[in-house]
């Protein structure tokens, strides 16, 4: 007998078998989450049936916090609090700049020497250029005094090693470590600033001092026999009294002689030029008007 064209599985020997359905002809399914009743296990197999999933284990939510902080007109009034923060301040130090420039007052950045800054010195950016060669010169004898006593220094070394008085290199100590610093703030600062505001009563100060600079280095050059025969200062008299002796620290005491010569020469004409200036430029009678008043 032909078989059926329209038999679904030609391979199928013998009734359909459902093996999800009970002995009654009913099945176990009842909706809801996958399978919530038993399962028949197959009736010829060993194991034991899985487990079926709890009923709500695919309804798991998770409550993510949201941040509390994006709301944007929360972020805004903050953002004009600090920017309105950010301006009182500016307004507090611009206030606090006026008032410091109203007093005369010149902060000053200490930016020399470049290799370790202790002092504040800007010729180029401060002193007005017409007097900008005569101030480099009076920076030239601040530092020709600097390296005067450093080469003292030297020159009663030399002298205490060949057997002279220690007594007169601890002088030549205490002149350096006095010098330097008094040089600075007594003479060369009040030009400073006389020449970049041009202050009458400044002019004063650095005259007064600057007559007891070259006064000193006078002194030096010459060292007469006050102190410790005048060998603590490298001058022409101690220079002449040691080079019969001990030709080498002649030597030392002439070239200090030398240097000291060298920068009184150079602080006489500083001193001359800015009393030049500061006539011409009518500070004399400025002077005289500060000191009435």
């Amino acid at each position: 007998m032909a078989r059926n064209r329209y038999d679904p599985n030609p391979f199928d020997d013998g009734e359909e078998v459902n093996p999800f359905a009970d002995q009654g002809g009913k099945t176990n399914y009842s909706g809801g989450s996958f399978y919530t009743s038993n399962v028949p296990s197959a009736p010829n197999s060993k194991l034991s049936p899985l487990p079926h999933e709890p009923a709500e284990f695919y309804n798991d939510t998770y409550n993510i916090p949201l941040d509390s902080t994006t709301d944007p007109k929360k972020k805004e009034r903050e953002l004009q609090a600090k920017e309105a923060d950010l301006r009182r301040r500016e307004e507090i130090v611009k206030r606090k700049e006026e008032a410091i420039a109203r007093a005369g007052i010149v902060l000053e950045e200490k930016n020399w020497p470049p290799f370790f800054p202790i002092i504040h010195h800007d010729i180029p950016n401060e002193i007005p250029i017409h007097l900008q060669k005569l101030q480099y010169v009076a920076f030239t004898t601040y530092l020709g005094l600097v390296f005067c006593l450093f080469w003292n220094i030297i020159a009663t070394t030399t002298a205490w090693i060949k057997g002279e008085d220690p007594k007169i290199w601890f002088l030549a100590i205490i002149y350096f470590i006095l010098g330097v610093p008094l040089a600075y703030v007594l003479w060369y600062r009040p030009l400073y600033r006389t020449f970049r505001k041009e202050s009458a009563f400044s002019f004063g100060w650095f005259f007064l001092f600057y007559c007891l600079h070259i006064g000193f280095v006078i002194f030096a050059a010459v060292a007469p026999p006050i102190v410790f025969k005048g060998k603590s200062l490298a001058g022409i008299l101690p220079a002449v009294d040691l080079v019969g002796d001990q030709v080498l620290v002649g030597i030392f005491y002439f070239i200090g002689f030398g240097f000291f010569c060298l920068e009184a020469l150079l602080s006489i004409w500083v001193i001359q030029q800015v009393y030049m200036y500061f006539r011409g430029n009518g500070g004399a009678a400025e002077m005289r008007r500060e000191g009435a008043r």
